[in-house]
């Protein structure tokens, strides 16, 4: 026998006793005889002191986990969490603003806000279920007829805005959108989006009239929806999947004041996503007016004069500009063909679009501002000015045009077979006689001319090879060449045949219609170089504060008084004797510089004109190019004639009807 055993005594039955070891606890319980005498016992097992501890402390860790991970979900995370959790419940709507309209210069209204409609839907509300949402999107596309990958493909572009509205299909009628708003009552996510498009009419006196000339979409630009780039760059800007986003012109340049201040509506909203109750809301400040220094009335006309002169030569494409002298003021600026901006309102549809850039004319490219053009003798006065300031030659300096000049084995002519005989630079000008430029820009037998490097710099001055400035998204840079330019681009050492043809506007150098109508719009004011502007005001809707845009000058130039005087005479002698005589049947006094610039051996070369009216004191430059429209004097003369005639009787108030 083990010392540590126990025997329990045997049964009364003869059955044997079980032993239990000495370390185990045991309870005697009696329950009652089983039979006479007899007590049965039973033996009940109970926990260690250790056992005990063990599970003891297992309750106490799963409680501290428990208790720790409830602290984190509430403390750390629950602000989180709270968030997302009204995010399902509540939602802050954007209130957009009314975008400010755009008036002319005398307060013609030329836009209108007018109400629409958009389908759209908001990710987070979409279904979990791929099934489901594969279901949804096909509903999406029959409500509106798309194509299905369509609306997929715009979910997956800009689904990443999980609260956001995205826009499905713009532009719906009413009867479309009430339509799609029952139809898609149980459709979680889905909604009707109210907004509005911008239409570009002429709003006078309580009238309109839908035709605003083509041209003006240069200058006023459309809306258009934000592209993914767009959206990602400006969110942080309180931009959203629905806006829409000036694209161009004056919308593009002006956005941050028109587009106003967005407001905001929190509301309550059902497993849907569809509102049940407005929470709170903050009213919208509404974008400012903005007022240009066009005048339409002007700008209908210029457009008409050039439409005309086109058709009669069969040309198709021009620009024009029409400014003020002494300020910079654009009154009109027209690039044909243009474009109706009323295309774009709402969304643009593709078939429209594709023939806006397939056309081979490019009717939306801006080229009064953004066209680059060899100058051709309109860049005459500008080398006159700097050959008189640098010495080269004086106002009564002579040089005999017998028809070219001969440098070597090459012959250098003037464009009148003969020559023009002995030529001073007033008559120069007015005849428009290359020999004389040949002489004073490159130099001839015993006269040293400017050379490439001081033409280039009194260019600079006049503003040429450089953006002015103008508020309007696209202005070009233009090109001077150089000597550096030509040896690094071409392989070639520059030639004084070179300057020659720099000095006359030929070659490689290239100048917007802009720059060219402010450079001579310089001249005409004696001498200062004025940054161009299209807008004159802004207005403040909330305040009704009206913000000036002042008149800012880019530079005096630096040549005399004297010698800016005697450029002034040879203009003025183009319209008395010279290539544009045909101004002088005007009741006014103008002066003006044609210019014909070859650019091609097997195309036409454009034809430029620009002039100011009147000759003293002058109130408007007009600068006219038509491209491949051969001699400036036989094309672009007879437009600047019938504007300036037309303009005359306009200000005065004589027009007819």
């Amino acid at each position: 026998m083990k010392k540590d055993s126990i025997f329990l005594p045997e049964s009364v039955d003869g059955e044997m006793s079980v032993p239990l070891s000495s370390d185990t606890d045991w309870i005697e319980s009696s329950h009652g005889r089983t039979g006479a005498g007899r007590t049965q016992q039973f033996v009940n097992p109970v926990l260690t002191p250790r056992r005990r501890s063990a599970f003891l402390l297992a309750v106490l860790l799963c409680f501290g986990f428990l208790l720790l991970r409830v602290s984190y979900l509430q403390i750390v995370r629950g602000v989180s969490y709270r968030g997302v959790a009204e995010g399902n419940r509540q939602r802050i709507i954007p209130i957009p603003s009314e975008r400010g309209l755009l008036f002319d210069v005398t307060g013609v209204q030329l836009t209108k806000n007018v109400p629409s409609f958009s389908l759209a839907l908001v990710p987070q509300d979409l279904p979990r279920s791929e099934e489901e949402r594969n279901t949804l999107i096909e509903t999406l596309a029959s409500l509106v007829e798309l194509e299905v990958e369509e609306v997929r493909e715009t979910i997956n572009k800009y689904g990443s805005y999980s609260y956001e509205s995205i826009i499905i299909e713009d532009d719906l009628d009413y009867e479309a959108a009430l339509k799609i708003h029952i139809a898609s009552a149980d459709i979680p996510g889905i909604h009707i989006h109210r907004g509005s498009k911008r239409l570009y009419i002429e709003e006078k006196e309580g009238k309109e009239d839908p035709a605003l000339p083509l041209s003006l979409s240069h200058v006023l630009g459309y809306l258009g929806k934000l592209s993914p780039e767009e959206l990602d760059a400006l969110y942080e800007a309180g931009y959203l999947p629905s806006d829409t986003l000036g694209k161009t012109g004056i919308e593009k340049q002006y956005e941050p004041f028109l587009r106003g201040t967005y407001g905001v509506r929190r509301i309550e909203v059902d497993s849907l996503g569809k509102e049940q109750n407005v929470l709170a809301e903050e009213a919208p400040e509404d974008g400012s007016h903005v007022t240009l220094t066009i005048d339409l009335a002007m700008q209908r006309a210029l457009e008409k004069f050039v439409q005309k002169r086109l058709d009669i030569g069969q040309f198709s494409r021009a620009a024009a500009i029409a400014m003020v002298p002494d300020t910079g003021e654009i009154r009109a600026l027209v690039s044909v063909p243009g474009f109706d901006n009323n295309d774009f309102s709402g969304g643009i549809d593709y078939d429209t679009y594709q023939s806006y850039i397939t056309d081979e004319n490019r009717p939306l490219f801006n080229r009064a501002i953004a066209g680059t053009y060899p100058s051709g003798s309109t860049i005459k006065p500008a080398v006159a000015a700097a050959a008189l300031e640098e010495g080269v030659i004086t106002a009564q300096t002579s040089f005999l045009s017998s028809g070219g000049i001969q440098v070597g084995p090459w012959f250098f002519p003037d464009w009148k077979t003969g020559g023009h005989g002995r030529t001073n630079v007033k008559k120069s000008i007015a005849e428009s006689v290359n020999t004389f430029y040949y002489i004073i820009g490159g130099g001839y037998n015993n006269v040293t001319g400017l050379g490439v490097d001081r033409i280039a710099k009194y260019l600079q001055e006049f503003g040429f090879a450089a953006r002015l400035g103008i508020d309007l998204p696209g202005e070009a840079l233009g090109f001077l060449p150089s000597k550096r330019w030509k040896e690094e681009r071409k392989g070639e050492r520059w030639y004084v045949g070179d300057t020659y043809n720099l000095s006359i506007g030929q070659g490689d150098l290239l100048v917007t219609p802009l720059q060219l109508t402010s450079y001579i719009a310089s001249i005409a004011n004696g001498g200062t170089l004025y940054k161009p502007q299209v807008v004159e005001a802004t207005t403040d809707m909330q305040t009704g504060s009206v913000q000036e845009i002042h008149h800012e000058a880019i530079r005096e130039l630096p040549i005399e008084k004297r010698h800016i005087g005697t450029i002034q005479a040879g203009m003025r002698d183009c319209v008395t004797y010279g290539s544009c005589r045909r101004l002088s049947l005007l009741p006014f006094n103008t002066a003006g510089k044609t210019g014909t610039a070859q650019w091609s051996n097997t195309k036409e070369p454009h034809a430029w004109f620009s002039a100011y009216a009147p000759a003293t004191n002058p109130e408007l430059v007009i600068t006219v190019l038509i491209e491949e429209g051969e001699e400036g004097s036989g094309a672009a003369v007879p437009v600047a004639f019938d504007f300036l005639n037309w303009w005359w009787k306009y200000k005065s108030g004589s027009l007819d009807g």
